[in-house]
């Protein structure tokens, strides 16, 4: 019976398709047209839709822990996500296999309504195992190449979509007041318009023509604030005044939503102590009507429980991450709160219509299964490729006393020194393979001693500078911080982490300074640090950022094969004494003098 209903709906809304196709015979333009035929397909559905089925289209959920079997049928869920947990299945095809299955699920109910799968795709697929990792979003920052974030959010879009995902919530557009904050990296710079064209280029290409099987949706993140807390903590409270917000903050979201950005993430941190989950002023007022957003507002983690239940749907909310407990009690008290009064039915339907009509934009209803012919692709060498070209596009070159870069191939004996020379998962910070990152080497990658022994047969790795090589010629040195996101990297007595390098590390460049040997050190860091007494003691010193898959890219620069050409997307801290302010070294205002000047890099 259910099929046969399933059936006469579609055969209801090809009729309808053609009427709208004749009632819009006075509209000139393709694109107007296919908006208009979109926007009829809306209205029609949702005309059929009962409160529990729209609903349950507002509501995102993981496909382990929080659903059971039925559950996609049962409450009309709208949305599943993959995060940190279970893998979906055995390989590409086993992801693939399991959103399939959901998606059926989806579409033997009542009204076939597909679903959309999202994934935390932030610096490439990198919740897959085998994917290619770009650098992170600071580092794709400090290439200053537009065109190249847009071919790596492209391969993004196809490795996504080759493991089952339609909806990638990326790019990060915030702009970082406090290199204390945990998610540094995630943003492309400390400058609005480095941001903006970044952004603008991201959107582009994670979305492309948005109903081709090779794109997918793009997330603009975190709505907003994010980076420009008091003291840099993440989640906390943003104090700075309405014209910072609208100068600085604002101006990337604006160029995504131009771009057509199909949806935004609202922030954990609060405005002036007021959740920015529930801030009306900020959502409705400012971003769907003022600047003219269309697309879905989506909460962060368990927003509907932590930041006002009902009052963020109010507040202009349209998808709930019902995650960790929360999937009844959004869907039982949102439909409580419309029986009572307290939210009202076209607030429903306005979050209904958005999230419907980037389904339809994205030709869910008529595409809603992932293409297996893209699994080849993941980690393809035209992909990888492109990774490398954007690690060694980002490295910053700081210091390069008496030219000891680039290095000769010829030269006797080099050594390398530090784990993170020969780690992919430390190369790669957090936000791959697992939310926290890894510390392991993973499938795929190639570390930076990987691409060094390419250039030269007389490298020696000594990974902790106890193997008293002191008669090298020269010694590459990488050292950095371990991986982290979100607050777990904040700058804290709690998390331990340090806006300096480690005692060990510093021993590491000081073995071989001490011993006259020429020095190279490799900063693998989510955010510039503290270094001034390392970078004065050393030969030369590169700022790697976090690199991903491709390591192999930094040895390219480093023997000579191409020229540095990064540009530092943040200005450099001098000291620890910067940081005691709200915003710490707070460059735009010129009260604090930078080691480095936002936009410094040399060249050979």
């Amino acid at each position: 019976m259910a099929k046969r209903l399933n059936i006469l709906y579609r055969l209801m809304f090809l009729v309808f398709g053609f009427g709208i196709v004749l009632c819009c015979q006075k509209v000139e333009t393709k694109k107007l047209s296919h908006d208009a035929m979109i926007a009829y397909r809306v209205d029609s559905l949702l005309a059929l839709m009962t409160l529990e089925e729209k609903i349950g289209q507002m509501t995102q959920v993981r496909h382990f822990s929080d659903i059971q079997k039925g559950d996609i049928g049962t409450k009309y869920i709208g949305s599943v996500i993959h995060t940190n947990g279970p893998l979906p299945g055995e390989g590409a095809y086993g992801w693939q296999a399991k959103f399939t299955a959901l998606q059926k699920e989806a579409l033997s109910t009542r009204l076939g309504i597909p679903l959309l799968f999202g994934v935390d795709a932030v610096h490439g697929q990198n919740t897959f195992k085998g994917a290619t990792i770009f650098p992170h979003n600071i580092g794709l920052g400090a290439t200053r190449n537009p065109d190249l974030v847009q071919k790596a959010a492209q391969i993004t879009a196809i490795e996504a979509q080759a493991t089952g995902f339609n909806w990638v919530f990326s790019p990060c557009v915030a702009i970082p007041y406090n290199e204390k904050w945990g998610r540094v990296y995630e943003a492309f710079s400390e400058s609005t318009e480095v941001t903006q064209a970044m952004a603008k280029a991201s959107v582009r290409g994670h979305q492309g023509n948005l109903s081709d099987r090779t794109t997918v949706m793009a997330t603009a993140k975190h709505y907003i604030g994010d980076g420009a807390t008091d003291f840099g903590i993440e989640g906390g409270n943003t104090t700075v005044s309405s014209n910072e917000i609208n100068k600085r903050l604002l101006p990337p979201y604006q160029e995504a939503v131009k771009e057509g950005v199909g949806a935004i993430m609202a922030s954990f941190n609060t405005l002036n102590d007021m959740p920015l989950h529930a801030h009306k002023a900020l959502i409705t007022d400012t971003l769907k009507t003022k600047i003219g957003f269309d697309g879905i507002v989506l909460t962060d983690w368990k927003g509907y429980s932590k930041y006002g239940k009902n009052a963020i749907v109010n507040a202009g909310v349209d998808m709930v991450m019902a995650v960790d407990g929360d999937l009844d009690l959004f869907q039982n008290g949102l439909k409580n709160g419309v029986e009572k009064g307290s939210v009202s039915m076209d607030r429903i339907n306005d979050a209904v219509k958005r999230i419907l009509r980037q389904k339809y934009r994205l030709d869910l209803f008529n595409k809603p299964f992932p293409d297996t012919t893209l699994i080849q692709k993941i980690g393809s060498l035209d992909h990888r490729n492109t990774a490398r070209q954007a690690v060694r596009e980002s490295l910053v070159l700081l210091k390069n006393d008496n030219n000891v870069l680039p290095i000769d191939k010829q030269v006797k004996k080099i050594v390398v020194v530090g784990e993170h020379a020969h780690n992919s998962g430390l190369q790669s910070g957090g936000w791959t393979i697992s939310w926290q990152g890894d510390i392991e080497n993973y499938e795929g990658a190639t570390t930076i001693l990987d691409g060094l022994k390419r250039y030269s047969n007389n490298i020696i790795y000594d990974a902790d500078a106890t193997g008293n090589h002191v008669d090298a010629d020269i010694a590459i040195v990488v050292v950095g911080e371990k991986p982290y996101a979100e607050f777990f990297g904040d700058i804290n007595e709690n998390t331990g982490f340090k806006l300096t390098l480690s005692e060990a590390h510093k021993k590491y460049i000081n073995t071989y300074v001490n011993a006259g040997v020429r020095t190279v050190v490799i900063l693998i860091s989510g955010r510039p640090l503290v270094v001034t007494d390392q970078l004065r003691a050393v030969d030369a010193f590169v700022a790697a950022w976090l690199p991903g898959s491709e390591g192999d890219g930094i040895a390219e620069v480093l023997f000579g094969d191409y020229d540095f050409s990064g540009k530092l997307p943040h200005s450099w801290p001098e000291s620890l004494e910067d940081f005691s302010g709200r915003f710490g070294p707070n460059f735009w205002d010129n009260s604090i003098k930078p080691l480095f000047q936002f936009g410094y890099g040399l060249s050979y």
